[in-house]
């Protein structure tokens, strides 16, 4: 076996926290529980990525499946988005806004989803402005209509 000192995988660095020493590997310090300890700075778990190409301020592609510390999901915003909370023109993610969308909870433009809310879309359950195909897709201000009389 081993000692720290020997084993070049086992570089001992200082926890960012505490301070205390720990392997530069680990997952979490075993002395004050910070995550990843070894890195110099730590933002959430999960995967982000955003192209260094922008359009309108926007990144040209934003994939995330991260979340931030404190548990809060970090919404992909791009011209394209991808994740699982996303806003972007052309839109993929679990619950989206976007001009054309996919995704399974959307307000879009042009949808493709499980439910949506879209001026045009293919949907399991959705409301439509213009036609919509689906299960139970019905246009919207017939439903505001029967809603409000």
């Amino acid at each position: 076996m081993y000692s720290p000192s020997e084993n070049p995988k086992a570089t001992m660095v200082a926890c960012r926290e505490c301070g205390q020493q720990v392997s530069a590997q680990a997952f979490s310090c075993p002395h004050c529980g910070a995550p990843y300890p070894a890195k110099a700075r730590w933002d959430g778990w999960g995967y982000e990525y955003k192209s260094q190409t922008t359009l309108f301020g926007l990144p040209l592609i934003h994939v995330s499946f991260k979340y931030r510390p404190n548990k809060t999901p970090v919404v992909a915003k791009g011209i394209i988005s991808i994740g699982q909370f996303g806003m972007g023109i052309v839109n993929i993610s679990q619950f989206g806004i976007g001009l054309f969308s996919l995704s399974q909870f959307t307000i879009a433009g042009y949808a493709i989803a499980q439910f949506g809310i879209a001026w045009k879309l293919i949907a399991q359950v959705g409301l439509y402005f213009d036609k919509g195909y689906g299960q139970f897709v019905y246009p919207l201000m017939e439903v505001l209509q029967k809603f409000l009389s």
